[in-house]
């Protein structure tokens, strides 16, 4: 069976060649199996964010390989790194960045279409979706007439919508009180664990963190188990 998502031998430098260079990864190496979940734990700053755009391909390493379900994506052109990222990987960050103009169901079937998807099977997956969450009856309802709680929820959904293999999130109840964090975090947990995807969770929470299969550890770059 193929991992969800392995990187070998990250590294990723920011102000490449100046006073100030900094190098954020040096030779990570992450392993991610189908079904697993795994807690990305460091202080702000150390690079969590950086190592989930790399993979999540919304950024490129300076060095190393991007393997996700399998395939090697390192070096693909934008075009199969956007066809990748549309179909294999599902993000959902601190704060939901939900599209205020549209309802919490239009949030849902927008990447679907995007992805394809007829629209009253987008529709159907949905609603469905929604209800999962305990939010199907907000629905209509768009993102400023939604708690915090609900709208990440909302967010949760959009990110499951195209049926992805791999979970990305970065703080995803981190701008949440520690009682709707806890509800939240517990129904990211079921949705994942029912669908056996593969699941990478950068959290400060060692809490939430000690739920995951395992927590990694950011030092000096690096990854330890």
């Amino acid at each position: 069976m193929n991992n969800a998502l392995r990187l070998s031998g990250i590294n990723k430098t920011y102000n490449k060649g100046l006073p100030n260079e900094v190098d954020v990864l040096r030779s990570a190496d992450l392993t991610l199996a189908a079904g697993e979940v795994v807690a990305l734990v460091a202080p702000s700053g150390a690079g969590k964010s950086t190592l989930l755009h790399i993979a999540g391909l919304l950024d490129t390493a300076d060095g190393g390989k991007v393997e996700i379900a399998g395939l090697d994506v390192t070096a693909a052109s934008d075009r199969k790194r956007t066809s990748t990222r549309r179909r294999e990987i599902g993000f959902i960050y601190q704060f939901h960045h939900l599209l205020p103009e549209f309802t919490a169901l239009e949030n849902v079937v927008l990447p679907q279409l995007a992805n394809g998807t007829a629209r009253n099977v987008a529709e159907t997956r949905a609603r469905d979706l929604l209800a999962q969450v305990s939010v199907g009856e907000r629905a209509n309802h768009r993102p400023a007439a939604l708690s915090g709680g609900e709208q990440q929820r909302v967010a949760f959904c959009r990110a499951l919508a195209n049926e992805p293999g791999l979970l990305l999130a970065d703080e995803p109840t981190g701008n949440l009180d520690p009682d709707t964090s806890d509800l939240v975090f517990g129904t990211l947990m079921d949705i994942v664990r029912s669908t056996k995807m593969a699941a990478l969770i950068a959290t400060h929470n060692m809490d939430l963190a000690a739920r995951a299969d395992r927590i990694v550890r950011m030092e000096a770059g690096g990854l330890i188990s």
